[in-house]
């Protein structure tokens, strides 16, 4: 795809965000399900993690060297021209220990704190997703947009459970059960990145969560953004990398979950 106006050539971070998919793949077959080691097992998803961070990583370094890093793994590196590389090298860890095949890479590059292209790989369905600022977003190099819902009753919506912090999971789950109630339905997949990106290409209708990383969504982020979508906190004010709080919609359904979500903010 042309990109005219970026700073760097796409098809180089594409590159290597399959190098690490295709690294990723490879140690799904290490992995023993029934009554498994926890050390051994830890071990292995350190290992995979930080391995395939150092595969996006040296490719990034090289593609634009003065930009920083803000990865899951190994932190903060500061810029030195205002650019980020932001990397998660595998979002949904806990689908890949388990062998639930839904787990991403998900590589933002910002310009301080906004995301100015994204890729979002599912690894196991080898579906590499795109975006460019004011360029619009991509699935395998076909033009994507969200969903034409009007009706929150029609729209199948996307979440992520509180797996550490349980002080807000009663308002969450009130938060849940109201959409729950008034949707058609709402899918966990257990990859942000990926819910993100499937807000991007229609699949869902729209994705809420809290308490998300940069690294988690700074790529989908883009992408729902690119593919026509909506954006905010569930106060309808900024949204910013830290996801604290996303609602990211149609816009066809968007005033609708809002007045939902803005009910609950502290989900």
């Amino acid at each position: 795809m042309n990109s005219p106006g970026l700073l760097i050539d796409p098809t180089l971070v594409e590159e290597a965000v399959r190098s690490a998919g295709r690294y990723i793949r490879s140690q799904i077959t290490g992995l023993v399900y029934e009554s498994p080691d926890s050390k051994r097992l830890n071990d292995l998803v350190t290992h995979v993690d930080k391995t395939s961070e150092f595969i996006l990583s040296e490719s990034c370094s090289k593609i634009l060297p003065e930009a920083g890093f803000i990865r899951e793994e190994t932190g903060y590196l500061e810029s030195q021209n205002g650019y980020y590389w932001c990397i998660d090298p595998l979002d949904g860890t806990t689908n890949f220990v388990h062998g639930i095949p839904i787990f991403s890479i998900s590589v933002a590059l910002l310009r301080n704190d906004e995301p100015i292209a994204g890729w979002v790989y599912e690894i196991n369905r080898d579906e590499m997703f795109f975006a460019m600022e004011n360029q619009g977003a991509w699935l395998n190099n076909k033009r994507i947009k969200v969903s034409k819902s009007c009706f929150l009753e029609d729209s199948v919506i996307a979440t992520g459970f509180p797996y550490s912090d349980f002080s807000y999971s009663d308002e969450y789950l009130s938060l849940f059960g109201e959409i729950m109630r008034k949707s058609r339905g709402i899918r966990r997949l257990g990859s942000a990145a990926v819910d993100l990106a499937y807000v991007a290409c229609g699949r869902f209708d729209a994705f809420f969560e809290s308490h998300l990383n940069p690294w988690d969504v700074a790529a989908g982020l883009l992408l729902v953004t690119e593919a026509g979508g909506t954006l905010s906190d569930y106060s309808r004010g900024r949204l910013y990398l830290s996801g604290a709080q996303v609602l990211a919609s149609t816009p066809g359904i968007f005033s609708e979950i809002h007045a939902i979500a803005r009910k609950f903010p502290h989900a």
